[in-house]
């Protein structure tokens, strides 16, 4: 398969979701797709070993979407071949007593990839202006000072989070963090698919919650909250990129793709060079292990 233009789904400008598509194939079978993910996996793989050496920046990628919309299964398969000590997945779910004792980005302030590491997040920051702007009434339970009823949640309140997490975004990337930002775009009819398939295989019964079915009654409200997410902190430095998630296989590929065109730009990621004694002395301890096994 041609190389994916992976500027054809980053957000440089406002975007539409509506507007946007939610189906890719790239006219490929299943399998084509599969091998193409295969090959992608290996060079992130060899790009992970030289970020691990190099040891300056760190990986943050981050994955968002409606429910079924994939990301479980796309963070397994994307990030198979990688070395599972370099990658770190966080999967974040209702704030614990801990969690809400401090603000609401701490939580994820201490889940930061290491230097020469991925971190995965699967849900993220965002879902502070997302669950919580669909259901104001769970910011209460953050204690914030002057906010003591629903009618403190203003657009005021809103904006000032937008800029918190623009703010957050770019001073983890000016200190080395390289951050990802994925909209998983699944459609309404798929996700009623998925969900029925929930339903009809034994296997899949413990995903399914009646509560996915009183979400998915607010699933406009959902959409207009995630497009002024992504309008309102797409950056240069810390990227939106609306994938089209109904065929998962492709949604893969486009993510894996997304991030090795972009990690190898960046070109100061290189094995550190050996020091002068030892490349000196390589023919010498080459002929160390030789002589061994005689």
């Amino acid at each position: 398969m041609d190389k994916v233009d992976i500027t054809a789904y980053q957000v440089t400008e406002p975007v539409k979701l509506s507007q946007r598509n939610t189906h890719e194939d790239f006219n490929k079978s299943g399998d084509e797709l599969k091998k193409e993910l295969n090959d992608i996996r290996k060079e992130l793989a060899d790009f992970q070993d030289t970020l691990y050496a190099h040891g300056k920046y760190g990986i943050l990628v981050c994955l968002q979407g409606m429910d079924t919309a994939g990301k479980d299964s796309l963070i397994r398969e994307v990030f198979k071949d990688l070395n599972a000590r370099g990658v770190e997945v966080h999967s974040f779910k209702v704030p614990t007593e801990l969690e809400l004792s401090h603000d609401y980005l701490w939580r994820h302030y201490i889940a930061l990839p290491e230097r020469g590491k991925f971190s995965v997040f699967n849900r993220t920051h965002y879902e502070n202006v997302l669950v919580t702007k669909v259901h104001p009434q769970y910011i209460l339970s953050e204690n914030i000072p002057g906010v003591e009823a629903l009618e403190d949640i203003n657009d005021g309140f809103w904006e000032k989070r937008y800029r918190q997490i623009n703010d957050f975004e770019r001073h983890i990337a000016e200190n080395g963090t390289v951050v990802f930002k994925f909209f998983l775009h699944l459609s309404k009819e798929e996700q009623r698919q998925r969900l029925l398939r929930r339903l009809r295989l034994k296997r899949k019964h413990w995903k399914f919650s009646p509560g996915d079915l009183k979400e998915r009654k607010l699933w406009e409200k959902y959409m207009e909250c995630y497009e002024e997410a992504i309008n309102k902190t797409s950056k240069v430095h810390a990227p939106w990129f609306v994938v089209p998630a109904d065929d998962k296989k492709a949604a893969r590929v486009i993510v894996a793709s997304i991030l090795l065109q972009t990690l190898k730009k960046y070109k100061d990621v290189k094995a550190p060079e050996l020091d002068d004694e030892i490349k000196a002395n390589l023919e010498l301890y080459r002929e160390q292990l030789e002589k061994e096994k005689e």
